[in-house]
């Protein structure tokens, strides 16, 4: 069987980075498989580059329509209206099935879809394949009627670029032979609740990763080795564009760190932050923070993630959560919200701990319960690599995949 994954890029960001994962996983299965993308960033030759003036021309264009939208939030918005030649150059590979994933930023047009004459997958790494152009919904509903009326957009038309994106993502997959891939059963709530997807088939598959790279190793050695302090309890918060995404939650540590301050504990924390930079919104001052930047070697991350203590993941909404599974690789506790795909993740009081979704006194709470007691925390350590193991290996992820292949095909 040959499998054709397309993404916008390859190891670069989350959704990228969780394409190449289940990739390598499928090749380690004995599947043959290839990605397609617009941006390269590996040296892996399995991973071609969709190289043509319009891959080109795709981004610098692909947010031209909101420039009729001038009072539109920051939230990553996509119309996809720009041509590509993705369907032809798909065909060219002669995959037995495509398995689409995040192909936004100007890659594939909506079109597109209804031109590549196989049977097609769609990873979910976020909202936008069943929205009128938003990644992630916030509160609005609109994306179970017809979009429109959109408040990313500050719309207040019905017929607004939102509706006319979701009309062509309506004619678009009437004509695909569709499977929807959620990756946590929040996901697939929204995806089954949503006008586009309802009537879909819609399976569940968490995402997975290499755990022999995410592996425990020597804490006092991994702190070495990033110059971070010996005698500090180490917070760690991390993901693209950290600091500045509203949706990581980053504002809610904060407002958690300084009531854990206020509790007697600034003198035995330290905080560690990666992928992103120091903001105006910083760490109380009561607490030593240490950013060390975009990390992009899948070792040296691995190293951030054992040399803490305990890894937050505060997120307002979450497809899935990526850093927590490669924290719990690592034998570090996740603290978290009981709320989107992090409830699959984290199991409360057993792998971290899952706070009242949204309150950052309960996200406090349970930093302080992970940190306060040592056998505790070794315990928890223990049964966060166990439970990530068992779960989220890359090759459970590929043999899901591939039985949903061949189900697929058989049909």
């Amino acid at each position: 069987m040959k499998t054709l994954h397309l993404s916008t890029s390859d190891i670069d960001n989350g959704g990228a980075r969780a394409a190449y994962r289940l990739h390598k996983g499928l090749q380690g299965i004995g599947c043959e498989s290839q990605m397609l993308v617009r941006a390269k960033f590996s040296s892996d030759p399995t991973v071609l580059v969709a190289r043509s003036l319009l891959t080109k021309l795709g981004p610098p264009s692909s947010d031209l329509p909101l420039y009729f939208y001038p009072k539109c939030t920051s939230e990553m918005f996509s119309a996809q209206w720009f041509p590509d030649e993705i369907g032809t150059k798909a065909a060219q590979l002669v995959p037995d099935i495509i398995n689409l994933h995040w192909t936004c930023n100007g890659y594939i047009q909506i079109e597109t879809l209804a031109k590549f004459n196989k049977p097609l997958v769609w990873t979910l790494h976020d909202m936008w394949p069943f929205t009128g152009g938003c990644h992630y919904t916030q509160d609005c509903t609109q994306y179970q009627v017809s979009c429109g009326t959109c408040p990313q957009l500050s719309s207040r038309r019905g017929w607004d670029l939102s509706r006319w994106i979701w009309q062509r993502k309506k004619k678009a997959i009437a004509k695909a032979p569709l499977t929807i891939v959620a990756t946590s059963r929040w996901m697939s709530d929204c995806a089954r609740a949503s006008s586009l997807f309802k009537d879909l088939p819609i399976e569940v598959i968490p995402l997975g990763l290499d755990t022999k790279c995410y592996n425990p190793i020597n804490r006092q050695v991994a702190r070495e080795l990033l110059n971070l302090p010996q005698d500090k309890r180490l917070v760690l918060f991390g993901a693209i564009g950290a600091t500045a995404n509203p949706r990581k939650g980053f504002s809610l540590l904060l407002s958690a760190l300084q009531q854990l301050c206020q509790e007697g504990w600034g003198d035995r924390l330290s905080v560690v932050v990666f992928g992103g930079a120091p903001t105006q919104n910083s760490i109380p001052v009561a607490l030593e923070s240490h950013y060390v930047g975009y990390i992009q070697d899948d070792l040296l991350l691995a190293a951030v993630y054992a040399a803490a203590d305990v890894m937050v993941v505060p997120s307002v909404q979450e497809a899935f959560g990526q850093t927590a599974i490669e924290a719990m690789a690592c034998g570090t506790p996740v603290v978290a919200f009981n709320a989107t795909g992090l409830q699959d993740i984290v199991a409360h009081q057993e792998t971290g701990y899952l706070a009242q979704p949204f309150e950052f006194q309960d996200l406090a709470r349970g930093i302080a319960w992970v940190l306060a007691e040592p056998e505790r925390h070794q315990t928890l350590s223990l049964k966060a690599r166990e439970a990530c193991v068992k779960q989220f290996s890359a090759s459970i992820q590929a043999e899901r995949y591939l039985s949903l292949y061949k189900e697929i095909l058989r049909d």
